[in-house]
């Protein structure tokens, strides 16, 4: 764990994909610059940021899934950080910024887009809370910021602690 960090920062006006920009600011509600299509479900102060990991990327490339850093809408593409080992109410500094990660994303009709998609990414067990599932972490994980700042490609990403 000592050796994650963020690898890609990504925004979009709304929707999927998501591009990549050179560093970005966080606030309370996100990414300076990143913009919901449907607010109502996405974003606000407990969903301000997607984190989803790179070698989750890599899997779902290698079940053949049309896949790139940012294609599933995440804000921030990280790389090192063990998915299968994150969980809700876990604290982590990137950076200068505090998140505090509040749930496992639910896959959105966008995702529709990558054909069979949501099964890969997501099953009964995930949406159980079950961390076992081999799923876990796959569909990304939505954290708030406790503390807002700079973020940069290669910030590094520690454990704090965990308050669940």
């Amino acid at each position: 764990m000592s050796s994650a960090s963020v690898l890609q920062i990504n925004v979009s006006p709304g929707g999927l994909p998501k591009r990549p920009i050179p560093d970005g600011v966080v606030t309370p509600l996100g990414i300076a610059g990143d913009g919901h299509a449907h607010p109502q479900v996405h974003g606000g102060p407990r969903k301000a940021i997607l984190i989803i990991t790179s070698e989750g990327i890599e899997e779902l490339k290698e079940q053949g899934f049309p896949m790139y850093y940012g294609a599933l809408g995440e804000n921030l593409t990280t790389r090192g950080l063990d998915r299968r080992s994150v969980r809700v109410g876990q604290r982590y500094r990137i950076g200068e910024i505090l998140v505090e990660i509040t749930k496992v994303r639910t896959p959105c009709e966008t995702l529709n887009a990558y054909p069979g998609i949501q099964k890969a990414i997501y099953d009964q067990e995930v949406k159980a809370g079950n961390s076992a599932s081999p799923l876990w972490g796959l569909s990304g994980f939505y954290a708030s910021v406790l503390k807002a700042g700079a973020i940069r490609p290669g910030d590094p990403i520690q454990l704090l602690d965990e308050t669940a």
